[in-house]
């Protein structure tokens, strides 16, 4: 599903609600966290200030003010990376790319990196996963790298819901296999990753960071170096 489609369906998929009704539930929610954010003292923690204003970018979204959303959303994924609060800082990312702004792209660059590197929800990484494929052209490796990397975390990850993500990850998988080499039954797929070499777990994650750097080229807002010397050994 691309971008336009999504950001378009953003206000029903949230709020519920017909698009007609939508707007109304996004304007009343705006409201809301602006007071909330008012509301705060001087001193409550740059990530409870970050939180209220995601969600503000999200009403933004939903209203239809890309622009805003990409202005309130920026400065966030830094807090949330330095707060290590992951699941936001990839749903920051994820409103980033929906905005549709220049540097979209780049937001999905960081946001997957982020999504694979750390236990966030399984849906939202097979989501922003599921998004590289929308970006790359239907004869490329790329895809095929996001889509297994995508079945690979629904897998390991999920609990709740897992039959569910996991069908949806295997479609996804299936979709590219389909457009990358016109297969659609199990056994050839099987033979195209494996020609692939996706089944191989460390050559998949090293041609997905291939992938992600090709995305953000050198434009990163983070330094992984320095997260990665965090990560836990095991």
């Amino acid at each position: 599903m691309s971008r336009k489609i999504l950001s378009q369906s953003l206000s029903e998929s949230i709020s519920g609600r017909h698009p007609g009704d939508a707007r109304g539930y996004f304007e009343k929610e705006l409201q809301v966290q602006r007071q909330q954010l008012v509301a705060l003292s001087e001193n409550t923690a740059p990530a409870k200030v970050a939180e209220i204003k995601l969600e503000i970018a999200r009403c933004r979204l939903g209203l239809g003010d890309r622009l805003s959303c990409w202005q309130e959303a920026r400065p966030l994924v830094k807090t949330f990376v330095n707060a290590e609060h992951w699941q936001q800082a990839v749903e920051a990312c994820e409103l980033l790319y929906l905005s549709e702004q220049e540097d979209s792209i780049l937001a999905l660059g960081q946001g997957c990196w982020l999504a694979v590197t750390y236990p966030v929800t399984p849906a939202l990484s097979v989501d922003m996963l599921a998004y590289i494929v929308d970006e790359t052209p239907a004869n490329s490796d790329g895809a095929a790298v996001a889509s297994v990397a995508a079945l690979y975390i629904a897998e390991l990850r999920a609990e709740e819901n897992k039959d569910s993500l996991v069908f949806l990850a295997k479609q996804l998988v299936a979709m590219v296999a389909k457009r990358h080499r016109r297969i659609e039954d199990q056994e050839s797929i099987e033979i195209w990753l494996e020609m692939l070499e996706l089944n191989n777990l460390d050559e998949l994650f090293a041609r997905l960071a291939k992938v992600l750097d090709a995305i953000v080229a050198g434009r990163w807002w983070f330094d992984r170096d320095e997260l990665r010397l965090r990560l836990p050994v095991n």
